[in-house]
Parts: structure tokens; sequence; C-alpha cells
């Protein structure tokens, strides 16, 4: 079985993050580079490279030398930049699959422009204390990225969602240090989808939206992305719970009165937090009613109190998305489980079949 058959799939709609990429090339008024890492955030990296062509992205994004691989396999020609700090070792692989590293060491740096001449992007590090050499460092690469192979220049802010000042003070640290090499690369990109929806102090050369294109909404204040996925799951069992009765493990829910529960076959192997019915929070779409999940998410399974409304098996449910006139948005369902909408969205799991339309 495929598709809308299953148990439980994804639905994506392509056209609604062509519309949201759109709308960052819009504000920002520059060109994309889309992260699509982590099979863009879940969607598919392949269908919404493949989608996002139309608008002539510079390039795109990527984590692993894997997933920029898959990208050419699928016939993506463009600039691919692989944005995990760049491996030595790695280094025939980026070359076989025509990949544009990011590095942030000398000795890396030198290694790489002592292959060829393929490209690289230096990667400074304004404040995130992940990787990359430091804003207030960068004399320990200027000589060494004193080549042509230097393509690029970027950071990562880490909080330009809260509009605080902090992306501000990360921007004057990467452009002082960006004054202090020898000359000025081609590209400067230091905006995340937050911050290349600020305005245009932020868009420099290229911007690198991820969680907006596939419906993650940054913030209050922030313009809305057009809802991208959708997560249905199907009614595998229904059953009558007298008061009192439990439901899940360690019988964490019990019913307060006669009841119905409807069982769905979606779980935390698919990528739902085991917690989601245990919060009081939770719930799905069904029939044209909110119901709440309850008891513990078990791996295949999610439980579901429909009380004395109809339903029967092979009914519909919605998780995120809408159905009956509601919706239940990302944003929504990620806060109920207390969790990041970008972990939400790379959680789900392969078990789920995407559908594009």
């Amino acid at each position: 079985m495929r598709g809308r058959d299953q148990r439980a799939w994804v639905e994506v709609d392509l056209a609604a993050v062509i519309e949201n990429a759109r709308t960052v090339a819009r504000v920002a008024g520059t060109r994309l580079l889309p992260v699509v890492k982590a099979d863009a955030y879940g969607v598919g990296a392949v269908a919404v490279s493949k989608a996002l062509e139309a608008l002539d992205p510079w390039g795109y994004g990527v984590a692993t030398v894997e997933e920029g691989a898959e990208l050419r396999a699928a016939g993506i020609a463009r600039p691919v930049v692989v944005f995990m700090p760049g491996q030595p070792a790695l280094f025939p692989e980026v070359e076989q699959f025509r990949l544009t590293p990011v590095l942030g060491d000398a000795a890396a740096i030198r290694e790489w422009a002592a292959r060829g001449e393929r490209a690289f992007h230096l990667e400074i590090d304004t404040g995130m204390g992940r990787s990359g050499v430091r804003w207030d460092e960068i004399d320990q690469v200027r000589a060494a990225a004193d080549t042509p192979q230097l393509e690029g220049c970027y950071t990562q802010f880490h909080s330009a969602d809260r509009r605080d000042g902090t992306a501000e003070q990360q921007l004057e640290r990467f452009e002082r240090a960006v004054a202090q090499l020898v000359r000025r690369p081609a590209l400067l990109h230091v905006a995340n989808s937050a911050a290349a929806l600020s305005g245009r102090q932020f868009a420099f050369d290229l911007v690198r939206p991820g969680v907006f294109l596939y419906g993650g909404s940054p913030g209050a204040g922030f313009p809305e992305p057009r809802p991208v996925v959708s997560v249905r799951a199907r009614v595998l069992a229904v059953r009558r719970v007298a008061a009192g009765e439990s439901v899940s493990y360690n019988a964490a829910w019990r019913a307060a009165g006669p009841t119905t529960v409807a069982t769905l076959g979606i779980g935390y192997a698919d990528g739902l937090r085991r917690s989601l019915g245990l919060s009081g929070r939770g719930s799905v779409l069904l029939r044209g009613r909110r119901h709440p999940i309850i008891g513990a998410v078990t791996m295949d399974m999610t439980m579901v109190e429909t009380g004395e409304h109809p339903v029967q098996v092979g009914d519909v449910a919605t998780l995120i998305g809408a159905a009956g006139g509601d919706r239940i948005t990302l944003e929504e369902f990620a806060g109920w489980s207390d969790e990041l909408q970008r972990a939400v969205l790379t959680s789900l799991g392969p078990r789920l079949p995407r559908i594009y339309d």
C-alpha cells in the first residue's frame, strides 16, 4: 500500500514551499540559498529542490556529503554547499560530487586549496560557539584564505527570531572580521529565515531560508508562511472504555466515565512525542471535531478519546493541517510537546510516505 492507503502519511504542498520562498526573496531582495538539509527538514530534499528550481536560486545548502550526493543524483546542477565543517578525509567525495565545503581553520583551507580550483566558503563564528574561526581570531586564517578559491564567507545567528539586538551584534562582528581578510569574497551570507525576514540589513549577497520554507513560523511580528505539511492517520480500532479503566502504558490515563477510544496508526516511531497524550494539550481533528490524545503515545499507535461522538475504523484523523473547517498548525502541534517546529518536521519518520500535491 502506498500514499493515502497507508495507516498514516504526510501531505506536502510544494506550491506553498515556492510561495514561501518568494516571500523571503521579496523581503530580503537578494538571491536564495535554500537550506534543504535533513531531507529538507523532513519534507523531501529532492522534491523541494526540483520545485525551487523555478525561482532560480543561487544554490542549495545541505549538512552532509551524502545529502549533496543525493541532489546530484537527482540532477541538481547548481552549487551545493555542505555546511558541516569540512573534514579533509572527505575532500575526495566533496570533489567527486562537485560540492562546496565550508572551512574554518587554516590547515583545512590549505589542504583544500592544494587540491585544485574548486571553491570553498569560510565560516566565521560570531557568537554561536559551535564551529568556524572566531571573529576575533580571523588573523589565524587570513593568509590561508588569501586564495581565489575563497568564494564566500558566512556566519550563523543564534537568536535572530528574538529581535533582541544579538543579530545586529553578530552582524557587526562578521563585517569586522571580513574587513580583515585580504579581499572580500564574492558571496557573503548571514541570514537564516528569521533574519532574512527582518529586513535587508542582513541580506548581503545570499540568504539561507530554512524552516520558513516548510511552513515554520519565526514568531510574532514576522510574515506568516503558507502551511506546507499535513499529517494524517487512519483509525485502526475503536473500543468502549468503562469509567476508571486505563489506556496505554503505565496506566497514566484513566477514563473519567464511560467513553470511546479510537486508536490511530501513528506513533513515536513516526515522529510523535511519547508525552503528547500526557500533557493534556494534544488533540487531533476527527469527523469535524477536536478530540484529545490520551495516554502515552506508543511506538506505532496513538489513542484518542472521542466520547459519544461517532467514529469508525478507516476514518482519517488530522494531526497537523486543516480538516472540517479547523486547522492544527505546525506551531500549535510543536507547542504541545514544547518542541521546535523544525524538530517536529525533521522527526517525521521514513515510514510515513510523502504525498506531493
